[in-house]
């Protein structure tokens, strides 16, 4: 019990971390950046912010799951990406047939049911 309130007291005077603390999506402030790099706001770097949004997106399932290292190294990648959007334009692929092929990609499928053979007639015997 000594054990646990000294711990406690640490973590709270700041003298120890928690084994692995959130990864703090909100905190990296993502669409703020969209919003304030006016690059990121030209039509045709549409596709470089649906990108953003979507490493974002996974950087919080990541975290749901306590991928905590990984969501924290996705948020990392988006936060250099969005620092320099006109970098990020120049070095990524913004083909926007090929973002839309990706985007039907995305799209869940319905299930397909494995086809039944009927079964075959009995033989009189």
């Amino acid at each position: 019990m000594r054990l646990a309130h000294a711990a406690l007291l640490m973590l709270a005077a700041g003298l120890a971390t928690p084994v692995e603390a959130a990864c703090d999506v909100k905190a990296a402030k993502i669409e703020e950046t969209i919003a304030r790099k006016s690059e990121l706001q030209e039509a045709a770097n549409k596709q470089t912010v649906r990108d953003l949004r979507t490493l974002r997106d996974a950087a919080i399932v990541l975290e749901s799951y306590s991928y905590v290292t990984e969501c924290e190294r996705v948020l990392e990648i988006v936060k250099t990406l969005a620092a320099d959007p006109e970098k990020t334009i120049e070095k990524g692929d913004t083909d926007e047939e090929k973002a839309e092929s990706q985007q039907e990609a995305r799209k869940p499928k319905p299930a397909v049911e494995p086809a039944v053979e009927p079964a075959a007639p009995a033989k009189p015997k």
